[in-house]
């Protein structure tokens, strides 16, 4: 009867330990800093907590590594204020370029100004700036795109739906899924958007959120998660409620919890990214930037949906 908890308590579980296997590599990689005779880069995304994000930035520094260069990564823990300063330490650590994937994607500004003033590149990966002319190029999934093939599955799959949203605002990416979402439903009599609720992507705050709106509006039958996270928080209220199968659930992420509730029937699809391939586009782009080559000012992956259809082609272990 437990078993969706169960996995829910082994998904924090387990993105606890990611955090903390991050904290440490990235300590290890200062403290013999001053033995490397490669550049010094600097990383710092949203939050650690989201398993996405350290596949990311693994590829990241395999790629750098490969070339005898070392990366210093930063968790501000959803923290403009701290990405401000850890961008802050990496210019005064003289690192040769910074990826970032930002907090607020209009508060980094001042981070942003600072690199700038400082001539070091600055790499935007997995969701863009606002003050983008302030950034040497943006590597990220085609979000935009995510939210339409959910939307698009959705449409194909039911004749209507009562919809909540769950989203996060200060993040563009989250924003541009939501968006591509509701231009797809829009016009559409049959679907109703109910609520549009900010859970900063996160499964601890999306979990509540969802319950206080199946309180508020129990005709939900949708749910369009900003990305595969908040969709498992989604996913435990739906199971205390006791209707876990009975809503549509989309997510965006691709990740291994998100495939695997698919092929339990529970979660309905999820738009796949390729965190690997990000990283990848992003570190093989800054290198082209320090040689003084043409980088398109974008980089877009796109991302493919996943369902119970297609499910065997990605499979439900590992990223893709």
């Amino acid at each position: 009867m437990y078993k969706y908890r169960v996995k829910i308590i082994q998904a924090i579980v387990a993105i606890l330990v990611f955090g903390v296997i991050i904290t440490v590599f990235s300590l290890a990689f200062v403290n013999k800093k001053e033995q490397e005779k490669g550049l010094k880069f600097g990383a710092t995304y949203m939050t650690m907590n989201n398993p996405f994000y350290e596949i990311m930035d693994d590829e990241i520094r395999s790629v750098l590594e490969a070339r005898g260069d070392v990366l210093i990564t930063r968790d501000p823990a959803l923290s403009i204020e701290k990405q401000i300063d850890q961008v802050q330490e990496m210019i005064n650590q003289n690192v040769a370029a910074i990826f970032i994937n930002p907090v607020d994607w209009k508060a980094i500004e001042p981070a942003l100004s600072e690199a700038a003033a400082e001539g070091i590149p600055v790499i935007a990966v997995d969701s863009d700036v606002y003050d983008d002319d302030k950034i040497a190029c943006t590597v990220v999934s085609d979000n935009y795109q995510a939210g339409v093939q959910c939307a698009q599955h959705l449409l194909e799959h039911r004749d209507g739906g009562n919809i909540l949203l769950l989203t996060h605002g200060s993040a563009k990416s989250g924003i541009d899924r939501i968006q591509g979402f509701k231009d797809v439903i829009q016009g559409n009599p049959s679907f109703h958007i109910l609520s549009e609720e900010d859970c900063l992507g996160q499964l601890e705050l999306a979990m509540p959120v969802v319950e206080q709106q199946l309180q508020q509006y129990p005709q939900i039958d949708v749910i369009m998660c900003l990305n595969d996270l908040a969709a498992m928080g989604a996913m435990a209220a739906l199971e205390d409620a006791g209707m876990t199968g009975k809503v549509a659930v989309y997510g965006v992420d691709g990740s291994p919890d998100g495939k695997s509730m698919i092929q339990e029937h529970i979660m309905t699809a999820t738009a796949a990214q390729f965190p690997r391939k990000l990283g990848r586009e992003a570190a093989q782009a800054m290198y082209r930037i320090l040689e003084k080559q043409t980088v398109e000012s974008v980089i877009k992956v796109p991302t493919e949906l996943v369902t119970i259809e297609n499910l065997e082609i990605y499979g439900s272990d590992g990223w893709q």
